[in-house]
């Protein structure tokens, strides 16, 4: 029995965009083409489902955009805001609503959840030391401060979290913090916030997340269980900024609301607006119902950079408040990388979802088929524009479409596209296709429900294999003339078969299962309806699916690609980073940075970016944490001289005390290399 029957209800959320750039094919591999999927799959079992996202247009990510383009953060998120919508609704990406967190209806929500908690004691109120930029005299948000990260020594490490190793941080975690806002090293001011107790809920968060162990994806149980062993610590759900919702007390004048405690509150008041437009009880959704059973399902689709948020945060938000359903499932996936490099906005190494919507008409489907191809779901995958090419010449068009052409062709060529048969209605009646198909079925199901997204397409995908070698093995193209009434039968049969193919085509290819339906000259129908056909049905004419795309396209968007490369370098190479503040001649000769060889180099359990290495410094042998696993093999760097700083205070990173930092040179474009001396000198030699 199907997994769905267990509830009555679904809630289905995407993660919130951020309103301050375009959507990407990485944004759509990650939290809304595998949704999409999920919940028209929900819709053709049937399903009460109600399928939520919206903008994000709060938190520092706007406000640095606005001074960036020299406007507002309301032009900023309306001018986003609405590129965004835009560009979902013309792919094909099928929200019951698409909000913003702009909106009243969100603002006082965010504010009731607040006093909610404030009023049951759930914060700790203190204060702290925060950044603070004297020239703008403002507190620095946790976006407006970048530094080294701790972890990695990645030198662009935000104050919230480190984007090349995915540590969660603390501005005062940064190495050498430097305000975005002035290019200078900021002052720690005393400020008072209000924190959520994180580590007061880890004991019931542990069971929690325990529970969900063979439930959730690997990847995502096992970043969760990682942030647990680290150990939960208190986290301010208040900012000083000038852009988001008011902290709605008196005494926080001038405070905002934290955006990931307002973000995903989001997914809350949309639904509110929702029900408001639709005539529904949103509380159905959301909120704990009498009879537990009755609870609504809940599932958020993001990218793996937001599972703490989704599995941990919110979730505890949710417990404080008591009143809410959470989450049962968080598929999160891995990232989508493209031509063998990150995706990257700053750089704009990216395929633009808007651009690719006005060069490539109508072909939507093209490139929701090769993404659902290629999902990242348990690890990083990558897109390429050969193989989309090949994907759409081999596949959508020498298998689908090709076994769609030839039957609607051979149906018109020999029976004017009339479907009659003496016996009345016309139903499959090949018993070994018939058995076949429903093996199909079976597979799309369990795959669709394991969010086994690219599996659950090779089953539709092996329907229409069905049918080509059903009708090569038949020949009705010959039998016509031997024995018409196989003909016949066989295209019939076929005929069947397309409608299964379109019936299990929607939650990929909408727009492909509907022209399919419109040659058939039939409704769409869901999985518990006939696919039968009356006699005397008029089919409509033919029409090709896809078309082959050729070696032009793909060279000229692959020069695409290349002339942005390269004038991000050009615009990157005199944006070089600013001096930092002057050092006494003291301060640099307390830095005992010395020559070292790696003796041993292993990659660090469940990580991607961490290398363990054991250097001889010359002083001793020690272990050194670094984060340039993607960048060098292990075996590559045995024997390699490299610099190292032996006098930093030694850190445990992933379990591992690191002690010291070797350095590298990182150019525009992320790629690391080690400094090093010229020349072999001893182990131990001083670099001054």
């Amino acid at each position: 029995m199907s997994q769905l029957n267990k509830y009555k209800r679904y809630t289905i959320t995407s993660a919130l965009p951020y309103a301050n750039g375009p959507l990407h094919i990485g944004h759509l591999a990650g939290a809304y083409l595998p949704a999409d999927i999920f919940v028209r799959y929900l819709r053709l079992m049937k399903k009460d489902v109600v399928y939520i996202c919206g903008s994000d247009e709060h938190g520092a990510a706007i406000t640095i955009k606005a001074k960036k383009e020299g406007t507002t953060p309301q032009a900023i998120i309306d001018k986003y805001h609405n590129q965004i919508k835009s560009s979902f609704e013309e792919f094909g990406i099928s929200f019951d609503i698409y909000h913003r967190t702009s909106s009243a209806i969100h603002h006082d929500l965010s504010q009731e959840f607040f006093l909610n908690l404030y009023e049951k004691g759930e914060f700790i109120e203190k204060y702290s030391e925060q950044y603070y930029d004297d020239e703008f005299d403002q507190f620095l948000a946790d976006r407006y401060i970048t530094g080294t990260c701790p972890v990695c020594s990645y030198d662009k490490a935000y104050g919230d979290q480190c984007e090349n190793c995915g540590t969660s941080l603390n501005p005062t975690d940064l190495i050498d913090p430097i305000s975005t806002l002035s290019n200078k090293k900021p002052v720690l001011k005393p400020t008072k916030h209000w924190y959520l107790p994180l580590d007061k809920y880890q004991p019931w968060l542990e069971q929690w997340i325990d529970e969900k162990e063979g439930e959730w994806k690997v990847n995502v149980f096992g970043q969760c269980r990682s942030w647990l062993k680290s150990g939960l610590q208190p986290r301010s759900m208040t900012r000083d900024l000038d852009w988001g919702i008011d902290v709605p007390l008196e005494e926080a004048k001038g405070k905002k609301l934290y955006v990931w405690m307002d973000a995903p509150i989001g997914y809350i008041s949309a639904t509110k607006q929702w029900a408001i437009d639709n005539g529904k009880d949103w509380q159905q959704y959301w909120k704990k119902q009498v009879n537990t059973e009755d609870d609504a399902c809940l599932m958020h689709f993001i990218g793996k950079d937001n599972i703490v948020f989704h599995c941990i945060i919110f979730p505890a938000i949710l417990k404080a408040h008591g009143d809410y359903i959470l989450p049962q499932n968080v598929p999160a996936n891995e990232f989508l990388n493209l031509e063998g490099d990150k995706l990257s906005t700053s750089r704009n190494h990216a395929v633009w979802l808007h651009e690719y919507l006005e060069e490539f008409p109508g072909k939507q489907d093209e490139l929701r088929y090769v993404l659902t191809s290629i999902l990242p779901e348990t690890s990083d995958s990558e897109f390429t524009w050969k193989d989309y090419q090949a994907r759409v010449n081999n596949e959508l068009v020498a298998i689908l479409g090709n076994y769609v052409n030839r039957v609607m062709i051979l149906m018109h060529k020999y029976y004017d596209g009339k479907v009659e048969s003496d016996s009345g209605a016309i139903k499959l009646t090949d018993a070994k296709v018939d058995a076949e198909l429903g093996g199909y079925y079976d597979e799309l199901g369990k795959n669709l429900e394991s969010y086994r997204f690219r599996a659950a397409l090779q089953s539709v995908m092996d329907m229409a294999r069905l049918g080509n070698r059903y009708l090569t093995e038949q020949e009705p193209w010959k039998t016509i003339k031997t024995d018409p009434e196989a003909a016949k039968n066989a295209l019939h049969n076929s005929l069947i078969l397309i409608g299964h193919l379109a019936t299990c085509l929607q939650p990929f290819l909408p727009a492909t299962a509907t022209k399919i339906f419109g040659m058939l000259n039939k409704d769409a129908i869901t999985f518990d309806q006939e696919m039968a056909f009356e006699n005397g049905h008029q089919l409509n004419p033919a029409a090709l699916l896809f078309e082959k795309v050729e070696d032009e396209v793909i060279d000229k968007q692959i020069q695409k690609l290349a002339d942005k490369k390269a004038a991000s370098a050009v615009a990157q190479k005199p944006v070089i980073a600013p001096a930092k503040a002057n050092i006494s001649f003291d301060d640099f000769v307390g830095m005992d940075i010395r020559t070292g060889t790696i003796l041993t180099a292993e990659k660090v359990a469940k990580t991607k970016k961490l290398l363990k290495l054991t250097i001889d410094t010359g002083i001793d042998q020690r272990t050194v944490v670094s984060g340039i696993a993607e960048h060098y093999e292990p075996e590559a760097i045995i024997g390699k001289q490299v610099s190292i700083l032996v006098n930093l205070e030694p850190r445990e990173i992933k379990g591992i005390m690191s002690q010291g930092m070797i350095l590298m040179a990182e150019n525009a474009e992320g790629k690391l290399s080690f400094v090093a001396p010229a020349d072999e000198m001893p182990n131990g030699s001083v670099i001054r």
